[in-house]
């Protein structure tokens, strides 16, 4: 199991309400896209984090996690399995507080890297479908 209710709870409610979405762009058939949007309309500030940089949803987006020059809370993360890694390395590096691989994208070594850097750490689970589920 890679997420408990707590550490879903804590990162959903307590961590923090900038959350880099990294893989977001403006394709509104992507996943990301509507995951961005249900975060926003739960109170968070999201940034986008996308190698075209483009604005979605009203907020500038970054080529990378390093060119967002303010601190993030949580990094979002819609980039395949092989790639997320890399970038769960790159939150810790900037300092994020939670890392949070989406449906589907599953790196064990990650998760044990990320966590123990003393991240909270979610993978295989979709924040949006979190928040919209009575508890």
């Amino acid at each position: 199991m890679y997420a408990d209710a707590e550490t879903i709870r804590k990162i959903l409610t307590s961590t923090g309400d900038t959350w880099a979405v990294v893989g977001l762009s403006s394709n509104p058939s992507r996943a990301a896209y509507g995951v961005a949007a249900t975060l926003q309309r739960f109170g968070k500030r999201i940034v986008p984090v996308h190698p075209k940089a483009e604005t979605v949803h009203g907020e500038p987006g970054y080529a990378s996690l390093a060119e967002i020059p303010f601190p993030v809370d949580v990094v979002d993360v819609f980039v395949n399995s092989d790639l997320a890694g890399a970038v769960a390395d790159e939150a810790v590096t900037i300092g994020a507080k939670a890392v949070w691989f989406q449906l589907g994208v599953i790196d064990e070594a990650a998760y044990a890297r990320t966590r123990a850097a003393g991240l909270s750490m979610v993978m295989d689970r979709c924040p949006a479908i979190e928040l919209n589920t009575p508890r």
